[in-house]
C-alpha cells in the first residue's frame, strides 16, 4: 500500500479501493507540538481500541464518521476525506491552556460548553481562531462552520454521559472533520485518551496524555484503565 501521510501518531494508506483509506496507530507519543517525544508500547493498540468503540458508539447516536471497521489491533478502515486544517477543541471544564491562557485553575466546571477553532498549523504553533478567521482563510464555509460546531456539541452530550457512567468526567476533547468528495463534513481522525482529557470521577486522577505531558508515569496503564471501563458496556 502506497503511504498517503505520516503524522505523529498514525499513518495513512491507500487501498485497493480508492474511497476508502487505512489508518494505522503508532506507538509514537508527542506533546508541546512535537518537542516532546516517545514510544509507549501498546499506546497504538490500545487508541485504535478506543476510537473504534466510541465512533460505533456515535455511530448509533447518527454521528456520521469516516469509520468504516477494525481491520486489527492497529489498524482501522476508514472512508476517504480531505482533513479540513482545524483542531475542534470542546471544553466542559477548565484545564489546560485554557488554564493558563487565562491563569485559572484547572477542575472547575464551566456553565456553558465551550468549542474552540484552533489553525491545524504546526509550524504556527496551531493558534486560536475566531469563526471570522476560518471563513477569511476560507478554511470553511460559514454554514460548515456552524454544522462542525453543532455536530462537536453533540459528539460531546453523548460522549459526557456515556464517561459519566463510567465514573470518568470528560474534561475536554479534539476532534478533526474531512470532507467527502462529495462535499459532506464526517467526523474523522480519532478519538482516543490521546486527544481527550478524562479525570476519574472519586480521585480526580488524570487518565489521558497529560500523564505523559506532566511526567506523571504510567501512560498506557491509564489508557489500559479506560478502555477497560468502556468495555463493560458490552459486557
Amino acid at each position: 500500500m502506497n503511504k498517503i501521510y505520516e503524522g505523529k501518531a498514525k499513518t495513512v494508506y491507500e487501498t485497493e479501493n480508492s474511497q476508502e483509506y487505512l489508518l494505522y496507530f503508532k506507538d509514537d507519543a508527542t506533546a508541546f507540538n512535537n518537542k516532546k517525544h516517545d514510544i509507549l508500547e501498546n499506546k497504538g493498540k490500545l487508541n485504535n481500541r478506543i476510537s473504534t468503540f466510541i465512533f460505533q458508539l456515535l455511530e448509533k447516536q447518527g454521528m456520521p464518521s469516516h469509520f468504516i471497521k477494525n481491520i486489527s489491533d492497529r489498524e482501522m478502515l476508514v472512508k476517504k476525506v480531505k482533513i479540513i486544517p482545524l483542531e475542534v477543541v470542546v471544553r466542559n471544564r477548565i484545564a489546560g491552556s485554557l488554564a493558563k491562557r487565562y491563569g485559572l485553575s484547572e477542575g472547575e466546571e464551566l456553565k456553558n460548553t465551550m468549542v474552540e477553532f484552533y489553525y491545524k498549523n504546526d509550524a504556527l504553533d496551531d493558534p486560536l481562531m475566531t469563526e471570522d478567521h476560518i471563513y477569511m482563510m476560507r478554511l470553511a464555509a460559514n454554514e460548515e462552520i456552524q454544522e462542525i460546531r453543532e455536530m462537536a456539541l453533540r459528539i460531546n452530550k453523548v460522549l459526557k454521559n456515556f464517561f459519566l457512567q463510567k465514573k470518568i468526567h470528560l474534561v475536554d476533547f479534539k476532534i478533526e472533520f474531512g470532507r467527502t468528495e462529495d462535499g459532506r463534513i464526517l467526523l474523522a481522525d480519532e478519538i482516543s485518551p490521546d486527544s481527550c482529557r478524562l479525570w476519574d470521577v472519586t480521585t480526580g486522577e488524570k487518565l489521558d496524555k497529560d500523564r505523559f505531558r506532566r511526567d506523571m508515569g504510567r501512560v498506557t496503564e491509564s489508557y489500559e484503565e479506560v478502555f477497560n471501563r468502556m468495555r463493560e458496556a458490552c459486557v
